[in-house]
């Protein structure tokens, strides 16, 4: 079945994904970035800024932008390196991944370009297959080294999450584990808390993590499950008032309805030598929360037994 394309009025181009039961997904050449994923209920679950600049070279703050060859300002190029203002292209031969031929499923690449080169001077291709089930939605990331010599690069999936109420939301299952805090000189800490909650700003890049992590919404009784591969660390953000408001593109209450936590490659970047291939995956799941005196139990959620 032919992929649903549409050429919005400013000349970029969407694709919608569509499953059975009726969920949907969108997605922008611009960037390679899904922009809406809503539930079979039509329940929009990826954050969009009320104030996001859909202009190129712009990034679009919210969805889910793809952060490569670089992490924030962790490295000499522009924040979150480039791939995330480039114009991705629909990828017809995503071997070895066999051919998508569903409604459900696209395949973006993205080429280095002379421009690039002239700023980050490695020749690669970027590979991004998205793919919608019923209360699922898998980003597989692969990067191909196809220079004469090795090179190195950090990867995340920077998910914008929609939340009812920042301060009724936990993350739980980075427990107990090692992080950075870009608030404070990239100093690295020690979780001690039970699950992350949120009364403050929050930048936090955490190390070794689980494949699965949980963030759980009290307020509309619904849980994210995160599970991913390749991307060792997480990242936990969220601006509260003071930086949102010093944000161009991010309202100055949206602070209070999205929450950041992101599947990366940070700490160790990965190194490619000529031909070499890396993989990543990420599956982001539904399900609805029960609950135990107002607790949700994480055993359930994360499937440990």
């Amino acid at each position: 079945m032919p992929l649903n394309l549409i050429q919005d009025s400013d000349g970029s181009t969407r694709i919608i994904l569509r499953e059975p039961t009726g969920s949907t997904a969108e997605v922008l050449l611009h960037g390679g970035q899904v922009v809406s994923w809503k539930n079979e209920r039509r329940e929009e679950l990826l954050f969009m800024s009320s104030k996001a600049i859909k202009k190129p070279p712009k990034a679009i703050r919210g969805g889910i932008p793809i952060c490569f060859p670089q992490f924030a300002n962790f490295g000499s190029l522009e924040q979150h390196g480039f791939a995330r203002n480039r114009f991705w292209s629909l990828d017809d031969s995503p071997s070895p991944l066999p051919p998508a031929n569903s409604q459900s499923t696209v395949d973006l690449i993205l080429k280095s370009t002379e421009d690039d080169l002239k700023t980050w001077p490695h020749r690669f291709e970027l590979r991004l297959r998205i793919c919608l089930n019923a209360g699922k939605l898998t980003l597989v990331s692969r990067v191909r080294n196809t220079d004469n010599k090795a090179f190195s690069f950090m990867f995340a999936l920077r998910n914008y999450f929609s939340v009812s109420d920042i301060s009724e939301v936990r993350v739980e299952g980075l427990e107990t584990l090692d992080y950075f805090d870009n608030l404070l000189q990239k100093e690295r800490y020690t979780e001690q808390a039970d699950a992350i909650t949120f009364d403050g700003e929050i930048d936090r890049v955490y190390l070794s993590t689980p494949t699965k992590i949980a963030i759980i919404d009290h307020e509309k009784k619904r849980t994210i499950v995160l599970r991913k591969e390749g991307m060792p660390d997480a990242v936990v953000w969220n601006p509260w008032d003071r930086k949102a408001k010093a944000l161009p593109d991010l309202g100055d209450e949206d602070y209070k309805t999205m929450l950041c936590v992101d599947s990366a490659a940070i700490e160790a970047p990965i190194t490619l030598k000529p031909f070499e291939e890396w993989k990543g995956r990420q599956e982001l799941l539904t399900v609805s929360s029960s609950y135990c005196s107002g607790q949700l139990d994480p055993r359930k959620v994360l499937g440990i037994s």
